[in-house]
């Protein structure tokens, strides 16, 4: 006789078939685009954070760069059509070919090297007052924020303070002057003397910049490297130079990158303190960029281009060289 077979143990057994079977079919299809991101997820994630950040940094950076370079090929007032003409902008605002160089051009540039080689002062000024502000005294935080305090206010503000000190008559460095027997002297109004005293100005709060940088690099210098130092015999100047210094080079990286940047797009102290004269002697190549672009005598938006695209070359070639030594030091360090 054949077995009989309990109905409801049939059914059991064909629903755990059934189930087995579903169990197996599901474990093997795998959506593609999640095991894909699965698999990625590490390396993917660092992008996604940065994105935000790349997509207004090509907005704002890398599409306005390009759009210069384009505009400065053309002849355009901002508003109508843009006429192509080459590279006549460029062999004008350089005197090539039968063209003769832009005095004004000229004036800038000079004006420029002046702001670049007096700018950097304030890396070592501001070196000095951090060593010397990096005391575990009474009362030096107080002495820290009087020294953080020009970094803090706008430049306008500096320009306006430095423009009542320099005032012929009721200006306090002619009050000073006076005490010693020398006569007022007017800097903002003598062409030899105007690009000096703005100068001076913008090595105020740029000082104090730098002092902010290295008093950070100052607390993260290594406390075993200076004590091994010192029980070989190494103080003061030896201290410094071979303890100190080495380990503030990425301070004084970002020190001399930022402090030329500030040297070559110097713009609001001159506006503020002199607007470009007496008789355009304090130009840089930043306000000439506005003048001939956006000022009441210019709207020339190529023109303006142009002098903005030599001016990027500027500061490419400068913070170029800069990571080019800070990158061969490194290696030979290696």
């Amino acid at each position: 006789m054949r077995p009989q077979l309990n109905p409801s143990a049939n059914r059991c057994m064909v629903f755990a078939c059934v189930k087995s079977a579903e169990g197996h079919d599901m474990s093997s299809l795998t959506p593609t685009s999640r095991s894909w991101y699965k698999r990625n997820e590490i390396a993917l994630t660092p992008w996604l954070f940065l994105f935000p950040a790349m997509l207004f940094f090509a907005v704002y950076v890398i599409i306005p760069i390009g759009q210069s370079f384009w505009i400065s090929f053309h002849q355009w007032d901002g508003l109508g059509e843009k006429t192509y003409i080459g590279t006549a902008n460029y062999e004008r605002l350089l005197g090539i070919g039968d063209q003769n160089i832009d005095r004004k051009f000229e004036t800038s540039f000079w004006n420029n090297l002046k702001w670049l080689v007096l700018y950097l002062l304030a890396v070592p000024a501001g070196l000095f007052i951090a060593l010397l502000l990096n005391q575990t005294v009474r009362g030096i935080r107080l002495y820290k924020s009087l020294f953080f305090f020009p970094f803090v206010i706008s430049q306008v503000v500096v320009g306006l303070v430095f423009s009542w000190f320099y005032l012929p008559r009721e200006g306090l460095l002619n009050a000073i002057l006076g005490v010693f027997g020398a006569g007022p002297v007017n800097i903002l109004g003598d062409p030899t003397l105007a690009t000096y005293g703005i100068i001076a100005a913008g090595l105020w709060p740029q000082t104090a910049y730098c002092m902010i940088l290295y008093l950070t690099g100052l607390n993260a210098v290594d406390p075993e490297q200076v004590e091994a130092a010192r029980l070989d015999g190494a103080k003061g100047y030896k201290m410094l130079w071979y303890i100190i210094l080495p380990q503030l080079k990425p301070a004084t990286f970002i020190a001399f990158v930022v402090t030329i940047i500030g040297a070559l797009r110097s713009f609001d102290l001159i506006s503020v303190m002199t607007n470009g004269g007496p008789f355009g002697s304090t130009r840089v190549l930043s306000f000439y960029m506005f003048e001939e672009s956006l000022s009441e005598f210019g709207f020339r938006m190529g023109y303006g281009s142009a002098i903005a695209v030599v001016l990027f070359f500027i500061m490419l070639g400068f913070i170029g060289y800069f990571l080019y030594s800070m990158w061969r030091d490194e290696k030979g360090a290696r």
